[in-house]
């Protein structure tokens, strides 16, 4: 995995990128994610500051347990992952103070775990890992995971789910109202709420064309 995505600490990279990812089939949780991730992390710390060091373990961390997003283990993956995390920057001698603030961004950046970021760094990586969810990427994702999970793009019967309970694990288009609608109210930091605004239009545009493509709205 090249290193050089992860500039200006492309050092840093070369010795986290090992652990980075478990082996897995996930295409939306892959080393790409996390360039996009790291890109999101570097425009945001250019506003709002935060240490680089964190910030960039963190990232290339944040996914180091692989956890299925239909697996009963899914709420724990964040924990699972910062365990995992603060055991391999300890190998690399790095002080308990860093290590400690690598592990909570880490914790916090899972919108399942429902952990609130306390710092600066872990309020930057969740805003940074959300915006990936958010907007086109949001849209391609969701859909793509949908496909690996087996799901429906929509309810034939119920599109909009008005006389029936949202299931966004039998069909695609109920996750854009069971989460990613929702992703743009939750951002931590002012730079984030303002490209979180953008994405989120992006996504409510795309749902309108959506649905006008079935025949409906």
């Amino acid at each position: 995995m090249s290193a050089n995505a992860f500039a200006p600490l492309i050092t840093l990279a070369r010795e986290l990128l090992p652990h980075a990812l478990e082996p897995s089939e996930d295409g939306a949780h892959d080393l790409a994610h996390l360039q996009r991730v790291w890109h999101n992390v570097r425009t945001l710390q250019a506003e709002e500051g935060g240490d680089l060091e964190v910030l960039l373990a963190a990232v290339l961390l944040h996914d180091c347990v692989s956890v299925e997003k239909n697996s009963p283990l899914r709420s724990q993956a964040s924990r699972l992952a910062a365990k995992k995390a603060a055991n391999v920057l300890a190998g690399l001698d790095w002080p308990e103070s860093k290590i400690s603030s690598v592990a909570h961004a880490i914790e916090a950046h899972s919108f399942s775990a429902n952990i609130s970021p306390l710092t600066l760094e872990a309020k930057i990586v969740q805003d940074a890992d959300r915006l990936d969810s958010l907007g086109m990427l949001g849209v391609a994702r969701t859909f793509y995971v949908a496909g690996r999970m087996g799901s429906a793009l929509y309810d034939p019967h119920d599109p909009e789910a008005k006389e029936r309970d949202y299931d966004d694990m039998r069909f695609c288009l109920d996750h854009f109202q069971t989460k990613l609608l929702h992703l743009a109210e939750g951002f931590q930091t002012a730079a984030g709420q303002g490209l979180a605004q953008i994405r989120h239009q992006r996504l409510k545009g795309f749902m309108e064309q959506f649905k006008e493509e079935i025949g409906i709205g």
